[in-house]
């Protein structure tokens, strides 16, 4: 396929997952002539990964809205007392957030393959995922080194913001101790 065709292909991928229809629907030019870019059986495996993604986005607002809620009434009510005890809470989960990341780096490094697979047996109650690299063009495009280098970049921005966040909330808390004491 040609180089326009591929960026059509991403930019269909990035419309669906973000829109309301339930089944993609992705026409490129090949050869010339218009070709049906995903069967049937790819078209299903991206309803499944698009209901992923949007369980995801619920889940993250909703942790999201409790965390801001409790914060702001914890500090609403208890104001400085709680303050040292929310930054300490922020170390702690950076903290675990960092050993699971690590923990994640490590066994990606060990057998990537086996994650990978562990994930898809998880995430998914029929086996649509399991796609043949010679004919079906979803894993064309996102071959397994795609996948790493994504689940590479996720944990490093994971990581980061814990580090930030964590880093944050510890200095919070050694300029109050130094007040305090």
């Amino acid at each position: 396929m040609a180089e326009v065709e591929l960026e059509k292909a991403a930019e269909g991928l990035i419309h669906y997952f973000n829109s309301g229809e339930e089944y993609i629907t992705l026409t490129v030019v090949k050869d010339g002539k218009p070709f049906e870019l995903f069967n049937q059986r790819e078209v299903m495996h991206l309803k499944d990964v698009k209901e992923l993604f949007w369980l995801d986005y619920r889940l993250l607002l909703g942790t999201l809205i409790y965390v801001l809620a409790y914060a702001g009434v914890s500090l609403f009510r208890q104001r400085k007392r709680y303050r040292r005890r929310l930054g300490w809470g922020v170390v702690g989960g950076s903290s675990l957030t960092l050993l699971l990341m690590l923990a994640l780096g490590i066994g990606m490094l060990l057998n990537f393959d086996r994650l990978f697979l562990q994930f898809h047996l998880i995430s998914f109650a029929n086996e649509l995922w399991l796609l043949d690299p010679t004919q079906d063009y979803l894993i064309m495009l996102f071959p397994q080194g795609f996948w790493y280098d994504a689940a590479l970049l996720c944990g490093g921005i994971t990581a980061g913001l814990a580090v930030i966040l964590g880093g944050v909330a510890g200095a919070y808390l050694k300029r109050t101790r130094e007040k305090t004491s």
